[in-house]
């Protein structure tokens, strides 16, 4: 993969909240579709969150699958895009890549194939025996999923893309360290809504890698960004200006989940 243009990196050093983060993800991606927002990517770690698909907030377990999420210090939020039930904490980074590309939906299907490699490479110059394909019984299931292990194997990184005429959001969730509270929301999770899942297949590279820190892998996951498009460092406050400036409203768009 290349790209024509550099690529803006913005450092979130805090949390804006569970729900302020996603939303701070469409917004940009609105800011790239009008036009006042280059290719960038926003790293953050974030705060305890259960993202749930749109199928999972239809299912009669929902209010009881929330409720577990509350009691176990995890605020449970309905995405836009993905699929099912997904757990982070600070222990993980997010990546929201977000480009103006003025065809987006053509290239979907690469996106997914392509960033999951590079996800995967990352997390091996890391120390990080990592590959890509779906697991048996993972939560949030994906074609692209990016895992870890040569034996039994457990989810490290899940992707998710949404696409809107004239840009694309590709948002990764990279999970590095402490992997027990999240198995802990997972089971409970599953459970209220009657969803199958292996609980072992939910684990973190620190697992694979003992003493890996999230810096660390930031630094490798930067380091593989290098080689897809130079890097430029901004300042994150420069986003939180274009979304003020902007409208703050997202277009009718197709939501993928792999």
């Amino acid at each position: 993969m290349d790209a024509a243009r550099a690529l803006q990196v913005y450092r979130q050093q805090e949390s804006f909240g569970a729900a302020e983060d996603l939303q701070h993800a469409l917004d940009l991606l609105d800011a790239a579709r009008r036009g006042t927002l280059g290719p960038s990517l926003r790293v953050y770690r974030p705060q305890p969150t259960v993202a749930f698909g749109q199928r999972d907030a239809r299912l009669p377990g929902f209010p009881d699958a929330a409720a577990a999420c509350r009691d176990l210090g995890f605020e449970p939020l309905v995405r836009k895009a993905g699929g099912r039930a997904a757990a982070y904490h600070g222990g993980c980074l997010i990546l929201d890549h977000i480009e103006p590309e003025p065809n987006a939906v053509a290239h979907s299907l690469a996106r997914f194939a392509g960033f999951a490699e590079l996800l995967a490479g990352a997390l091996q110059d890391a120390g990080v025996p990592a590959g890509v394909g779906e697991i048996p019984g993972e939560y949030c299931p994906g074609e692209y999923s990016v895992h870890g292990g040569t034996g039994a194997r457990i989810k490290l990184v899940g992707t998710a893309q949404r696409v809107v005429s004239g840009a694309w959001l590709f948002s990764s969730v990279v999970v590095i360290e402490d992997s027990a509270p999240l198995r802990e929301v997972l089971s409970a999770v599953y459970k209220a809504l009657w969803l199958d899942w292996d609980p072992s297949t939910a684990g973190a590279a620190e697992d694979l890698r003992p003493g890996l820190r999230v810096s660390e892998a930031e630094d490798a996951l930067l380091a593989a960004y290098g080689r897809y498009a130079p890097l430029e460092h901004g300042d994150p406050s420069r986003l939180l200006q274009i979304v003020a400036d902007g409208p703050g409203t997202v277009l009718p768009t197709t939501a993928q989940s792999r």
